[in-house]
């Protein structure tokens, strides 16, 4: 699913203007991108937790120049999911298994 069927989704069920869901939901993901950035973690109960994750330095390689390449200590961002959304996930995958 791509964002634009996400918004005519969101838009028919729950019949709020298509222009409306985009501007939430753009708003939405740039709230999530400004509070990572910031180092604040965002936490929605039952669907899970929009996090950073640190990752220690080392050394890498470069390939083409044969050379070990110092890597800095960074942060990326990264989705853990809540036991209830995993359950859910695990619950539908099991039950089209079971029908085919």
């Amino acid at each position: 699913m791509r964002k634009s069927d996400l918004i005519n989704k969101i838009a028919a069920e729950t019949q709020i203007p298509k222009v409306d869901v985009l501007m939430t939901l753009e708003r939405m993901f740039k709230e999530v991108k400004e509070s990572l950035a910031n180092g604040q973690n965002i936490y929605i109960r039952g669907f899970g937790s929009f996090i950073t994750k640190k990752r220690a330095a080392k050394i890498g390689r470069n390939i083409k120049m044969n050379k070990a390449v110092n890597i800095p200590e960074h942060f990326i961002p990264a989705f853990k999911p809540a036991k209830e959304f995993v359950n859910e996930v695990k619950e539908k995958h099991n039950k089209s298994k079971d029908s085919n």
